[in-house]
C-alpha cells in the first residue's frame, strides 16, 4: 500500500513541476503586453489541467462558429437537416465589407450550394455571409444556445450573428462570449462524442483540421503536418486602436497518437496584431514543448 501511495505522490509531483515550467513559460511570454490573455489546456488522455484566466469571460468572435456548426450538425444527426441539401445563397446574402471568401468567389450570388459547403465555408474559412446562412438555417443564435445548454456547456452566450455585431456598436462583441476553460471543456465534450454522432464528429474534425484562417496563431509553430483541429477568432482594431479579441481554439494530436484541447484569447490589447498573433503562436509552442518533453 504504501508504494503505491509514494507513486501516487510521484505522478501528483511531477503533474506540479510541469505545471509549473509551463506557467514559468507562458509567464514570460505574456509578461509586459498590454492585454488580456485567457488561456486553458486540457491533456485528454492524462487530465493534465493548466488554465491563466481561464474562467474569464471573454469575447469569441469568429471562434463560436464552432459551436454554430454543432448545433447545425445535431440538427443533421436528428434527421432535420442534411449535408446533401441545397442552400440557395441569394446576393442580398452577400453583404459588403465583412470577411466573405464565398463572396470572393461568387460576388453575384443567386446560387445554390450544399449544406456541406455552406459549413465548411463557415468553420474553415470563417466566412461571415455563410455563417449568417446557416444561422438562419437553424432558427438563430438562441437555437445554438439551447443546444450547448442543453449539453452542459457552461460559460457560453451568444447573442448576436456576424452582422448584427457589424452594425453594432463594439461593445456588443463582448455579447458573445465564452471563458477559456469552458472552450476547452467542450472541445474535449467534443471529441469524446458527446455532443453529436461519431460520423458528425469525425465530419466536423476533419473540416476543423482543413481550417485555413489563422495560420500565425495556435498551429504556426507546430511541426508541419500535426494534425490541429481548431477554430480562430479576430476582431480587428476599433478606432481607438483596441484589439477587442484575438483567439484560436483546437485539438492538438501527439506524435504519440494522445491529445489536448487549447484555448488562447487575447483580448482589449493594445498591442501591434502581430505582437497579438505572435503571443497565441509562442503560448501554443510552450504547451507543444511541455507535452513532448
Amino acid at each position: 500500500m504504501k508504494k503505491i501511495g509514494l507513486f501516487f505522490l510521484l505522478i501528483s509531483s511531477l503533474a506540479v513541476a510541469q505545471k509549473s515550467a509551463l506557467e514559468q513559460k507562458i509567464n514570460s511570454i505574456t509578461e509586459g503586453k498590454k492585454a488580456t490573455v485567457g488561456i486553458s489546456v486540457l491533456g485528454f488522455e492524462n487530465n493534465f489541467k493548466y488554465s491563466k484566466n481561464g474562467d474569464q469571460k471573454l469575447p469569441m468572435l469568429s471562434v463560436f462558429k464552432f459551436h454554430i456548426a454543432a448545433a447545425a450538425l445535431d440538427l443533421v444527426d436528428k434527421g432535420k437537416l442534411s449535408l446533401d441539401q441545397k442552400v440557395f445563397v441569394s446576393k442580398t446574402d452577400l453583404k459588403e465589407k465583412t470577411w466573405s471568401p464565398f463572396r470572393e468567389k461568387y460576388p453575384a450570388g443567386n446560387i445554390e450550394v450544399t449544406l456541406n459547403e455552406v459549413i465548411d465555408y463557415t468553420v474553415a474559412l470563417s466566412d461571415n455571409n455563410l455563417c449568417d446562412l446557416l444561422l438562419k438555417l437553424i432558427g438563430g443564435t438562441k437555437k445554438v444556445q439551447q443546444f450547448m445548454d442543453s449539453k452542459g456547456v457552461k460559460d457560453f452566450q451568444i447573442r448576436y450573428n456576424e452582422q448584427e455585431m457589424h452594425e453594432k456598436n463594439w461593445k456588443s462583441l463582448y455579447e458573445n462570449y465564452t471563458t477559456p476553460n469552458s472552450a476547452a471543456q467542450v472541445l474535449k465534450k467534443f471529441y469524446d462524442g458527446k455532443l453529436l454522432s461519431k460520423k458528425s464528429t469525425d465530419y466536423l474534425m476533419k473540416i476543423m483540421t482543413g481550417t485555413k484562417t489563422g495560420t500565425n496563431k495556435i498551429i504556426e509553430q507546430l511541426p508541419k503536418n500535426t494534425p490541429t483541429a481548431h477554430k480562430t477568432g479576430s476582431s480587428g482594431k476599433n478606432d481607438n486602436g483596441l484589439t477587442i479579441a484575438e483567439n484560436d481554439i483546437g485539438i492538438i494530436t501527439l506524435p504519440n497518437g494522445k491529445h489536448y484541447a487549447i484555448a488562447v484569447f487575447v483580448s482589449n490589447s493594445t498591442e501591434a496584431d502581430a505582437v497579438n498573433c505572435k503571443m497565441v503562436s509562442d503560448i501554443s509552442k510552450a504547451v507543444w514543448d511541455d507535452f513532448n518533453k
